[in-house]
């Protein structure tokens, strides 16, 4: 397989990316709910700082899963297409998950008072340690990797967009609730809204990657 150099994919794939990762990332999940009992407990700045850590932990998740991704890709061409349609399928299945369980885990009530750095540094291994974010990544990226471009370099630019969108409504996310918190926890439909924008995103995705063409040049 021949690389290209290019960071980023053309628009139009790069397009439903971002549509994509934005469904996604302003979906409520237990990252969303986790830096929204956070500020709860400690404050819009312990909110603030829960995101910049899950943030890091998420793009070295994302960064490894891209790595042993790109040298499976660089060793077999063959092996693009499998983990596309693997991938495509996780999605899907994910997909379904999303209508038939709850997406998020009870979340502890209340935190010990902690410096900005702690909580950061909390945030990061929460989500590094998460190896579901991963196993997300190593099925979600290679959708938007073109046949023929380098895994590496696109698989790391994508990620860093999707967790810099990610961020970016968990701030939102965090700011809100040092206002109206109370509120975002007790409102039941967030929940239900955020399995149906999921489901439906991860299964759009599956059908999108196992209806195309991904034979590699």
């Amino acid at each position: 397989m021949t690389f290209t150099g290019s960071w980023l994919p053309s628009w139009p794939l790069l397009a439903a990316f971002l549509a994509a990762s934005l469904v996604l990332a302003v979906t409520p999940g237990p990252g969303v709910f986790y830096i929204v009992t956070r500020t709860l407990a400690q404050g819009r700045r312990a909110g603030l700082a829960s995101v910049g850590g899950v943030a890091a932990g998420n793009l070295a998740n994302g960064i490894a899963a891209i790595a042993g991704l790109a040298a499976v890709f660089a060793v077999s061409a063959f092996a693009f297409t499998v983990v596309k349609f693997a991938g495509a399928a996780y999605l899907i299945v994910l997909g379904v998950r999303a209508l038939r369980h709850a997406d998020a885990a009870p979340l502890p009530a209340r935190f010990d008072r902690s410096p900005p750095w702690k909580i950061l540094r909390d945030g990061f291994f929460v989500a590094l340690l998460n190896p579901k974010t991963a196993i997300f990544f190593a099925a979600f990226l290679p959708q938007f990797i073109p046949p023929g471009a380098d895994p590496g370099r696109q698989g790391i630019a994508l990620a860093a967009i999707f967790v810099a969108l990610a961020a970016t409504t968990d701030c939102a996310y965090a700011l809100a609730a040092s206002r109206i918190a109370p509120r975002l926890l007790a409102w039941r439909g967030a929940r239900r809204a955020g399995r149906l924008l999921t489901a439906t995103a991860f299964i759009g995705l599956g059908v999108f990657t196992a209806a195309g063409s991904h034979r590699p040049r």
